[in-house]
């Protein structure tokens, strides 16, 4: 099956790409910059350096390639910075999508085609509204909850009207290695390693922890994808979650614990959001029909990032 993968570079993209290579299926992948992949081997061979905002170089993508899959998690993938990033994060994820979902439409309309769906869509909720099922009204209140509604919806647009084979899983919060800093367990992660290496002091800087959220390793969410494409039905949005929650102050205690490390834990101002969800937790039952089973534990996953980020330093 030929595959083209938009965000390659990125921690879900990157996984994406070798489990699409174990399957020995062709692919290649669009990617903006020059951030490093973590293909498991021959990234450069895989990798065309495109905009997605750029139409017109994506289709000539489509028409050389001619993918019979398409997963596009090309975005400004993170809630915290779509605040200070407001514009460029609707640019990006809106038109960067209309412009994957145009170039499907006329240059491979057979091909199934995987959009990124978010669970900051769902938004306002109380934490007795979870676990949160598909059906629940999306009301979301960050920049970026409002553009993968925009997404979402954009997608089935065109399920509905084109008859393209959109799938739409609503991805919860996907932790794993060669990620950036730019969540909370990436960087409470990095800021131990650090301290670890003895280039910080022994304190560590966080925002909220009081709340709660549904984290799956991306080798599970990864997995639970390819089920989705597999078995599941295009147009119909699928929680991509464990059906678990933890507080991020469970997190950080947990991080500390397997760091080994003596640590002081300071608030920060800057790392607090305008708004922010108590709890999110998602109701998995459409994704265990397809037969997902989750193989990876919250411990096993923090471990993992945390030698990540000591081998990254």
């Amino acid at each position: 099956m030929k595959t083209l993968i938009t965000g390659i570079t990125g921690m879900i993209g990157s996984h994406f790409a070798n489990a699409v290579e174990r399957n020995g299926w062709d692919f290649v992948g669009l990617a903006r910059n020059s951030a490093t992949s973590r293909l498991s081997a021959e990234p450069d061979k895989h990798v065309h350096r495109i905009d997605i905002l750029d139409r017109e170089a994506i289709d000539h993508l489509f028409i050389d390639f001619k993918p019979d899959l398409v997963i596009h998690m090309a975005a400004q993938a993170f809630n915290g910075i779509s605040w200070k990033t407001e514009e460029s994060t609707h640019l990006t994820n809106f038109q960067g999508t209309t412009n994957v979902l145009r170039a499907c439409r006329y240059h491979s309309p057979e091909a199934k085609v995987v959009i990124a769906c978010s669970s900051a869509e769902y938004g306002d909720i109380k934490p007795e509204d979870c676990p949160l099922v598909e059906e629940r009204l999306l009301r979301p209140i960050s920049p970026y909850g409002v553009t993968k509604v925009a997404n979402e919806n954009l997608g089935y647009q065109y399920f509905l009207n084109y008859g393209l084979k959109v799938y739409l899983p609503r991805l919860f919060i996907h932790v794993g290695t060669g990620h950036p800093p730019a969540t909370a367990i990436q960087n409470f992660a990095r800021q131990l390693a650090l301290i670890k290496k003895g280039r910080l002091d022994p304190v560590v800087k966080v925002g909220n922890l009081e709340s709660a959220r549904d984290f799956i390793d991306v080798r599970d969410g990864v997995d639970g994808m390819m089920k989705m494409i597999e078995k599941g039905q295009p147009g119909d949005p699928i929680n991509i979650c464990t059906g678990s929650a933890h507080k991020i102050s469970w997190i950080l205690d947990k991080l500390i614990e397997i760091s080994g490390l003596e640590i002081d834990v300071v608030k920060d101002p800057a790392l607090f959001r305008p708004s922010d969800e108590p709890l999110l937790l998602g109701d998995n039952s459409k994704l265990l029909s397809l037969g997902w089973q989750q193989k990876y534990t919250i411990e096993q996953t923090l471990e993992d990032v945390f030698n990540d980020w000591l081998s990254r330093i």
